[in-house]
């Protein structure tokens, strides 16, 4: 049985109108009509802020391939390379954090999820792959809403 989803507490974004999105900068309200495309529970908040102490500056990717490829994976920013496949949804800021999270999921996963908000939180349980939170015994876990139009 699943958890509950927590409330969201980040993730504003803004299209750049070239298939990527950031967010306002640092400290800048969300624009008026912004959607958040991807927030965070305050459990993956708290869980964001322990592995930035510890790795650094930070990033997701969410590549849609079977089993775990379809779990947000976290690394240290920079280590998975994105590119021409890939497109950056929201760059999240987590207080206490210094640098804001990019957010990237493959365009073929973006194509089946763009009707939908994100919401990553932390579940209990290890999954596989080289995410960053595996060897904490949780794992990040996508819960979704529809966007409203």
């Amino acid at each position: 049985m699943s958890e509950p989803a927590a409330e969201p507490t980040s993730g504003p974004f803004l299209p750049n109108g070239k298939g990527a999105a950031t967010s306002p900068p640092s400290g800048a309200p969300p624009a008026e009509g912004s959607v958040p495309r991807v927030e965070l529970t305050p459990r993956a908040a708290g869980l964001l802020r322990d592995l930035s102490e510890r790795h650094g500056p930070l990033m997701f990717h969410q590549s849609g391939g079977c089993c775990d490829g379809s779990a947000p994976m976290c690394y240290p920013d920079g280590e998975f390379r994105t590119g021409s496949s890939d497109v950056l949804l929201a760059e999240l800021r987590v207080e206490g954090v210094a640098k804001p999270i990019p957010f990237w999921m493959s365009a073929s996963q973006f194509a089946t999820w763009s009707h939908t908000r994100l919401i990553v939180d932390v579940v209990a349980g290890r999954g596989s792959g080289f995410s960053l939170e595996a060897p904490e015994g949780v794992r990040f876990l996508i819960r979704s809403r529809l966007l409203d139009d």
